[in-house]
């Protein structure tokens, strides 16, 4: 089974292990360039030094053994992509990783709106590489790239040798699905851009000139040499989703309905969610992969989880079990009934348990660690719809509509390879995180919620709430009073912001809770929708990977609104934080100095 895995930083240490392996074939397969390989950690970590945006995609087998790579360039003035390299591992053949590979870079340009992919190879011509050996070769990758509708372009001057010792190439252009003509302004746009940047130092500015003004207008491209059609590539199911950004739902919520007057968390609520994101076009929408017990009990007691578990499949009751008794002392003794062990476990009297509680629950795992997945994979942002929700289960209790906390044993599944934050944007504090993460200094936990001292629930989220032993000062609170209005949230949220930059965590996971908004039958703050966009920039400002898991909410028009909201300024300000790095980098690229590549990078 090969899996693409799309690398944009050095954050996680899977993603180092990953860029180890690169490094290993990139420089076996291209020994003449070898020190490159080590400029691909700043590639990936440092765009504005380089005067462009790279990610590595690789494609992994077995145990995490990358079979190959692909080297992907992005210049978001020119809305172009460079492929810069793609190499297999010595040995690897026949098992369908090269199109599988080339279908995610394909996918993985769509997904950064490029109307166009340029790539280099060696010329499949006899006077320009006259060993047979490298000109079989040529034409075998050039067969493969036509397959895809890719066509070498029309322009004697860009194979004209350059470089000491010489090189020479051909120009290959893949519309990725447009059909227009292309026009002469637009390639030599891009062209003029990547020569800039990438080849700057193996060019001349008369060169360049001679290239861009030998394209035609429009263009004209080299007819197919080695197919005969162009044939439409059925999408490989090892092939990455076109967005960005991933939305991953289970119809497994359903089944946590309770039916009684004035149970707010209801199915519809995930459903508006879901109608909406699927409205928004930025989202590949996955059902979650089941995940193993290891992550729930990491986090939650195995006795607490053997208990929802065994009295969620044993109740007989035709209706909910809510507790009536709750312990004060001698927590260690329990009685030996399992319904009334609920006053044991749960901290309040409005959370029921029945036949389908633990198995609703247990699919709100597994949504958000596969959403967790998906920012291991290379996403930008990934939305894990839970329900029920959880940042009120603790170590060993539930409540607050919550049986297992969600975004904690997403945020645990990330501390085993990157500094990790939560910051939880539900109306009510997330006591249940708090007690999870209290006494470790490996997560970072920030909530902003109703005072305690007015809201649920009560006894926790206070300001001087901090941490304990390593935990200290891990644990910030943010309580803000009844009636709060936009400016005096947002400054809070700036506060909270600012203590997580100065932390500099690798990945971010949200609580998002729409019941911050006025109108919610369980808050009191005074805020609009517009609110939404604002958190949505904010958050996209911090440039780090972001895990929203769906907490509280029980306004359906307020959650309709602010997914909305939410998501599009996220979308925003990603266009914005793009076009900024793309005029920052325009201003600096005359001044960049790399040392690399030197003079025969242009040959593939």
């Amino acid at each position: 089974m090969i899996r693409i895995r799309v690398v944009h930083s050095t954050s996680f240490l899977l993603s180092r292990d990953r860029i180890a392996q690169v490094q290993d074939i990139f420089r076996h397969s291209f020994p003449s360039l070898a020190k490159y390989a080590d400029t691909i950690p700043s590639l990936l970590y440092d765009p504005l030094r380089h005067g462009y945006s790279s990610a590595l995609l690789v494609a992994e087998a077995a145990l995490g053994r990358v079979d190959a790579f692909a080297l992907v360039l992005h210049f978001p003035a020119t809305q172009t992509c460079f492929l810069d390299f793609i190499a297999t591992r010595p040995g690897v053949h026949g098992n369908g990783v090269g199109s599988a590979l080339y279908e995610a870079v394909r996918e993985y340009a769509q997904g950064l709106n490029a109307t166009a992919l340029y790539l280099e190879v060696q010329p499949d011509l006899s006077e320009l590489t006259p060993d047979a050996g490298e000109l079989d070769e040529a034409r075998q990758r050039i067969r493969f790239y036509e397959r895809y509708g890719v066509r070498a372009v029309e322009n004697r001057a860009y194979s004209l040798p350059v470089g000491d010792p010489s090189t020479t190439a051909l120009l290959l252009y893949d519309g990725l699905g447009q059909t227009e003509p292309l026009a002469k302004t637009a390639i030599q746009a891009a062209i003029e851009m990547i020569f800039a940047r990438r080849f700057r130092q193996v060019t001349n500015p008369d060169y360049v000139h001679q290239i861009l003004e030998a394209f035609d207008d429009p263009v004209r491209f080299r007819p197919m040499r080695y197919v005969k059609a162009i044939h439409q590539t059925r999408r490989s199911p090892h092939a990455l989703s076109s967005q960005l950004y991933a939305c991953v739902f289970t119809a497994k919520h359903e089944l946590h309905h309770v039916r009684e007057r004035g149970y707010f968390e209801r199915p519809i609520r995930a459903e508006a969610i879901q109608e909406t994101v699927n409205t928004l076009g930025m989202f590949a929408s996955l059902a979650p992969r089941e995940h193993r017990d290891t992550w729930l009990m990491a986090v939650h007691e195995p006795s607490f989880v053997h208990y929802l578990r065994t009295v969620c499949t044993t109740l007989k009751q035709p209706r909910p079990v809510y507790p009536d008794t709750f312990p004060i002392r001698r927590l260690a003794q329990r009685p030996k009934e399992l319904a009334v062990q609920a006053g044991y476990y749960c901290l309040d009297s409005g959370t029921p348990l029945y036949p389908n509680a633990y198995r609703a629950a247990r699919a709100a795992v597994d949504t958000a660690l596969t959403a967790a997945d998906e920012i291991f994979s290379g996403r930008r942002l990934a939305y894990a719809v839970c329900r029920p929700p959880g940042h009120h289960a603790g170590k060993r209790f539930y409540g607050g509509f919550c049986y297992f906390n969600n975004a904690a044993i997403a945020a645990h599944y990330f501390s085993t390879e990157a500094k990790v934050a939560i910051l939880d944007l539900d109306y009510h504090h997330g006591n249940g995180t708090q007690d999870i993460f209290y006494d470790r200094a490996d997560v970072l936990t920030l909530s902003i919620h109703g005072h305690p001292d007015y809201s649920y629930p009560y006894f926790s989220g206070y300001k001087d709430e901090t941490g304990t032993g390593a935990g200290l000062a891990a644990n910030h609170n943010f309580p803000l009073p009844p009636k709060t209005q936009e400016k005096q949230y947002l400054s809070a949220l700036d506060r909270a912001l600012d203590i997580m930059a100065r932390w500099k965590p690798d990945v971010i996971v949200v609580g998002l809770g729409f019941d911050i908004l006025k109108g919610d039958p369980t808050g009191t703050f005074m805020l609009g929708p517009d609110i939404f966009s604002d958190i949505g920039q904010r958050l996209i400002s911090l440039s780090r990977p972001l895990l929203i898991i769906q907490e509280g909410g029980y306004n359906v028009r307020n959650i309709r609104r602010g997914t909305e909201l939410f998501f599009n300024g996220c979308r925003a300000a990603e266009a914005s934080s793009t076009a900024a790095s793309s005029t920052a980098a325009s201003l600096t690229a005359a001044s960049l100095t790399a040392s690399w590549p030197p003079a025969k990078s242009r040959a593939r």
